[in-house]
């Protein structure tokens, strides 16, 4: 996975194991991991690292006879310098598409600040003492977490699957007010959709980080500053879906705010397009959706979005439009959301908005292997920990 973000939550682990949950999209028959300490002000060694299924929803058990012990170039441990990112090798595991894995990683000595992603949407835990990446068992781990530390993506091996979709965005992507631990973000949803259609052979990346814009420095980098590390450097990357934006209007609109028009957000999406199809890749432009009655929303701010949006659906600067706000909003009143998909702070989808955006999402945009025709690997984000700095 991608999004790297910057939350404060806890100073660093010492001899603790994590046990982290995340949700494949595809299903494939090896798994490999990549860890990331990104914003570390110091290198950070962990001793032991193991992957295995879990047991059953909501436990912090292992499945028996699945748990995998996992190398690097190798080596039982690994040390990742500050800023820097490893891969595992790959460990023999047969996953299904949809499951939860659980991720244990051990470090002994102190961390330090920590990589970390901090929207609460899946509950993670930690053994308080001592190496247990060896263990199914539940019993050692008693503290439950709401964030993923260092652990940056999951990937599937799945020679089936000829590409990956990255869902690159901000709280809306990330799933901010969807059920906890239930899955249900868009891209979750748009998972499923790709696996039932039987057809079309895409893992779905979930690069949303809450609070993030394009321009401007929001919640972690912006767009254009982690554009690299969280679409382009993915493994077997194909396409782009961008839902990006609300946040600079927000912050660009209203007294005191700083200055912002739909021209500077426009630039940006086009800058953001040249650098995909450098790589050969698509992007596909999602619609800004409806924000009246939330506290970020202004008349210029709407008329701001009223016109990247005529910019994404007409311009042909993209490769394809998914129209999210047309999926969501109201009709009697465009500028809101509808209350059946509102989570009650006119700005974030509930669960059934979230799964009417997947549902907006023409899956035919996404046939092929990329622009250049280059072909993907199989790559499986399942939402595992993304980068950001506890400070």
């Amino acid at each position: 996975m991608a999004p790297n973000d910057e939350g404060l939550s806890r100073e660093g682990f010492e001899d603790e194991t994590l046990r982290l949950m995340v949700r494949t999209s595809v299903g494939g028959n090896g798994v490999r991991i990549r860890l990331s300490n990104t914003f570390g002000d110091g290198p950070v060694t962990f001793d032991r690292a193991s992957v295995g299924i879990r047991a059953e929803s909501g436990s912090a058990a292992i499945e028996p006879g699945t748990l995998r012990q996992l190398t690097f170039g190798g080596d039982d441990d690994v040390t990742i310098t500050a800023g820097g990112r490893v891969l595992s090798d790959p460990a023999d595991l047969h996953v299904e598409p949809e499951q939860d894995l659980a991720v244990n990683l051990y470090t002994a000595a102190p961390t330090g600040p920590t990589t970390l992603h901090h929207l609460e949407t899946k509950t993670s835990f930690v053994a308080e003492s001592g190496d247990h990446t060896d263990e199914t068992g539940a019993d050692a781990f008693t503290t439950e977490i709401s964030q993923w530390f260092y652990l940056d993506g999951v990937e599937v091996v799945s020679p089936e699957t000829n590409g990956a979709i990255v869902c690159l965005g901000n709280s809306i992507t990330d799933g901010f007010e969807s059920t906890y631990d239930a899955n249900a973000t868009y891209p979750d949803f748009l998972a499923e959709r790709i696996n039932e259609s039987g057809s079309l052979q895409k893992s779905v990346l979930n690069a949303g980080i809450s609070a993030n814009r394009v321009l401007s420095k929001g919640a972690g980098e912006n767009a254009l500053a982690r554009f690299d590390r969280d679409v382009i450097a993915q493994t077997g990357v194909t396409d782009v879906l961008l839902l990006e934006g609300i946040n600079d209007i927000g912050a660009g609109t209203g007294a005191g705010s700083e200055t912002l028009t739909a021209e500077d957000l426009i630039d940006g999406y086009r800058q953001l397009i040249r650098r995909a199809h450098a790589k050969g890749l698509r992007i596909i432009g999602g619609t800004l959706t409806p924000m009246k009655d939330n506290p970020h929303y202004t008349p210029e701010g709407e008329e701001i979005r009223q016109t990247v949006n005529a910019f994404i659906r007409t311009s042909d600067a993209f490769d394809g439009v998914v129209d999210f706000d047309a999926a969501i909003r109201d009709p009697d009143d465009p500028e809101r959301m509808l209350p059946k998909y509102d989570s009650g702070d006119n700005l974030h989808p509930g669960d059934a908005g979230y799964e009417a955006m997947a549902e907006a999402v023409d899956l035919s945009l996404f046939r092929g292997r990329g622009r250049n025709g280059g072909k993907g690997h199989g790559k499986n984000e399942g939402r595992g920990g993304s980068p950001g700095k506890a400070d």
